[in-house]
């Protein structure tokens, strides 16, 4: 029997590959918001002033998460210019994938992608049930999405420029996991 994941699921429809990495990307998001819910009301306390708190960082992959949706259900109604990825998209892809992977490794966050998350995060319920609802809609539009646009250019990261479908969710599965290992600091900071 599947392992439950954090967000009730529809009928899987999507590909195979898709299917997998949306999968990672559910158990990844589960464990994080386990993490930050683990923290009771120390979720909203930031570990030094100017630094996020647990609650920030599942605002901003919740922010972060909408905009990606967004932008491919954006590029997937403008179907008829998109480009194909080859291997120069495959090495920045790979790249990414290490640097994110990388646990000594900080980026700062997109400057608009920085605008759009505000300073004080709301509760953490709140936070989980928009992004369920944000989850949903990128679930329909895995279920949904065109088997001649997999090659595609879907989406553009901001460092590592245009990738396929199956490389965002490569990615997006890495920052999850790479703001995991953010909130183990935050923990173990607020804890003591």
């Amino acid at each position: 029997m599947p392992k439950a994941t954090v967000f009730s699921r529809l009928r899987p429809l999507m590909n195979h590959r898709l299917h997998l990495r949306f999968e990672q990307l559910e158990q990844a998001t589960a464990r994080l918001l386990d993490m930050t819910q683990a923290l009771g009301d120390k979720a909203h306390q930031a570990p030094v002033p100017g630094q996020w708190s647990a609650a920030q960082v599942v605002q901003h992959l919740l922010v972060a998460e909408t905009g990606i949706g967004q932008y491919i259900d954006k590029k997937v109604q403008q179907a008829e210019g998109l480009g194909q990825t080859g291997l120069l998209t495959f090495l920045r892809s790979r790249a990414l994938r290490l640097a994110l992977r990388l646990p000594f490794l900080r980026f700062k966050a997109p400057k608009y992608l920085a605008a759009l998350t505000p300073e004080t995060a709301p509760p953490l319920a709140e936070l989980r049930t928009e992004w369920e609802r944000t989850r949903r809609q990128l679930e329909r539009t895995l279920n949904e999405f065109p088997s001649k646009l997999l090659s595609s250019m879907i989406f553009k990261h901001p460092r590592s420029g245009m990738l396929n479908i199956y490389q965002t969710l490569d990615f997006m599965v890495d920052h999850v996991l790479h703001h995991q290992r953010q909130l183990e600091r935050i923990s173990s900071r607020i804890k003591n």
